[in-house]
């Protein structure tokens, strides 16, 4: 077949999703070529002196070291307590109704620098909050017994904030598959932990490499966690050695920042390419024809446990640090030695009435509903293309859309501020260049949840309705878009909510002008208000709150009756 006759034979929707494809790479790669070539090339010749800068660093051993353990010890964690979560959340009799629906994701609504700061205000090893109340029950003098600066404590701050994503998109999975055949197995007299190995954990296999992509991703891009609790633990993260490079070196050594997220960037390629064999493995869970009620597996004298461990989780990951951000906002400021008869709200009206904060809220809430929505829709039609096409344009077309955000956030913010402040497209100070580089910078997310989606969605009811005389717009439209809807409103909401407290790219492309919650909360951490900074922390995440809680609802109801199979 010629390739003119593959053109002819494109439908209009393949055109469409081409286009969007295309465009969608285009916004990704233009910046990044900015930024990133110009380093390596001096007059119009290849010049690898970032290299050889990088390799030249005395720490690089140390530094690939401490990021890869923290990163790799907290993604495991993270994986292994999300999926523990969705299970007992979606296959068990501990289901605590809305409880056991927000408890993973309360940590997510809080901005990551506000919980390493609410962290740090209750682990600090002398004055932090948690310490104060333990000395006395436990004996101990001086200082501890908990250190959150620390390897332990970084890597359970980052499991926090790890956690979220994978119990979203796995429970999407989960209420994706037939539920009838775990059922079947214990008919068969297996237990719940075999069914679970056997049955739960392959048919969600789809699930559980994006959620493992996404732990790469967010792991290796956290900023503010490290940034607050790494330096006094004597640890050397990626993150921030970039942002040091970038910002508080003169001349910015923008070549070595470049280097080293090409390191990061061969780790995504690899952990991309197992969840892309994944995805096209020859069993995976998919959606079929007949549909399912799912009948919960009893725990007996494990329910009550199980019930109180969600209990304590959400106790120290939520309610723990958003309580010390509550007491340091009513307080004024953070001390040793709390004076419960001056407790006010002073902070708390200054914040709702200061004109940058309202601003910041509302333009961070506006971007993170339209951005979420675009990115989200773009990202269905693109994952449909990918799984349509041939294995090496479809793969092409997924590595452009999703590499070149592997690279930390700051650099390709600034390849944003080359390719579109100046002319012609003169956005620069707007939120139009917020909202390109937010769709640009999260697209990763959104078409690793849109992956996992399609992979669960099996081919006969799409054949089904093409056999009908439907067009492959319109089966889209009322076949696959519907039986994707559960894991497309997991990814609708991570996006929503990263993008609303968005610190990296916010840093460098927001301003006076067009101010954000993130760029918000760093000009309050530089002055040192943490009351205010606690006050902003805690309405933001009230108010991210009020919109995905009602969308985590409606997932659940759109989920709860899937049409399920196991597809051979």
């Amino acid at each position: 077949m010629t390739t003119w006759t593959r053109v002819r034979g494109l439908t209009p929707f393949q055109v469409a999703a081409t286009l969007l494809a295309l465009g969608l790479g285009a916004l990704a790669v233009y910046p990044l070529a900015l930024v990133v070539i110009r380093p390596f090339v001096t007059d119009g010749r290849l010049d690898l002196a970032p290299i050889r800068d990088l390799l030249a660093q005395p720490d690089l051993v140390t530094l690939l070291w401490h990021t890869a353990a923290v990163v790799g010890a907290s993604g495991l964690a993270a994986l292994l307590v999300g999926a523990a979560l969705a299970w007992v959340n979606e296959r068990t009799d501990a289901r605590m109704g809305l409880l056991t629906d927000v408890v993973p994701l309360v940590p997510f609504l809080l901005p990551p620098i506000a919980g390493a700061i609410g962290w740090s205000l209750l682990g600090s090893e002398r004055s932090g909050y948690l310490n104060l109340a333990l000395r006395p029950l436990l004996g101990v003098e001086g200082a501890g017994p908990v250190n959150i600066h620390s390897w332990y404590g970084i890597i359970f701050v980052y499991t926090i904030y790890q956690v979220p994503y994978v119990f979203m998109i796995v429970s999407a999975g989960l209420r994706n598959t037939d539920p009838a055949l775990e059922e079947q197995s214990r008919m068969s007299g297996a237990g719940p932990l075999r069914t679970l190995r056997r049955v739960s954990l392959p048919s969600v296999r789809p699930s559980l490499g994006a959620a493992a992509l996404l732990m790469v991703w967010t792991g290796f891009g956290l900023f503010s966690i490290p940034a607050i609790l790494a330096p006094q633990a004597d640890l050397d993260i990626l993150s921030v050695r970039v942002v040091q490079l970038l910002s508080f070196t003169y001349p910015p050594e923008t070549g070595v920042a470049v280097a080293l997220n090409l390191v990061v960037m061969l780790v995504v390629t690899l952990v991309w390419y197992a969840q892309t064999r994944m995805l096209r493995s020859t069993r995976t869970a998919g959606i079929g024809g007949k549909g399912a009620r799912p009948r919960p597996t009893r725990l007996g004298p494990w329910r009550g446990p199980v019930r109180a461990a969600i209990v304590l989780y959400l106790t120290l990951t939520s309610i723990l640090p958003l309580g010390a951000l509550v007491l340091v906002s009513l307080t004024g400021f953070w001390s040793s030695t709390v004076d419960w008869s001056r407790l006010n709200l002073d902070a708390v009206v200054r914040t709702l009435t200061d004109t940058a904060t309202q601003e910041a809220l509302l333009n961070s809430l506006v971007l993170g509903v339209v951005c979420a929505t675009v990115g989200v829709l773009a990202a269905a039609v693109v994952s449909v293309l990918v799984r349509r096409s041939g294995r090496g344009t479809g793969m092409l077309v997924d590595a452009a859309i999703k590499f070149p955000p592997t690279l930390s956030h700051l650099v390709i913010a600034v390849g944003f501020v080359l390719a579109f402040s100046g002319a012609p497209f003169h956005l620069g100070g707007t939120l139009w260049i917020l909202m390109l580089a937010y769709v640009s910078l999260h697209m990763p997310q959104a078409t690793t949840a849109s992956d996992a989606a399609v992979g669960q969605v099996g081919p006969e009811l799409t054949d089904a309705s093409r056999m009908s005389g439907a067009g492959q717009a319109r089966t889209f439209r009322r076949i696959t878009l519907p039986l994707m809807t559960p894991g497309l409103l997991a990814g609708w909401a991570l996006l929503f909510v990263t993008i609303a407290g968005d610190i990296g790219a916010s840093a460098i492309l927001a301003g006076t002008g067009n101010e954000v919650v993130g760029f918000r909360i760093l000009e309050v951490f530089a002055n040192g208000d943490y009351a205010m900074l606690g006050a902003i922390s805690i309405i933001l995440t009230l108010a991210t709150s009020l919109v995905v809680l009602p969308v985590t609802w409606y997932a659940r109801r759109r989920g709860a009756s899937p049409l399920s199979r196991t597809q051979p």
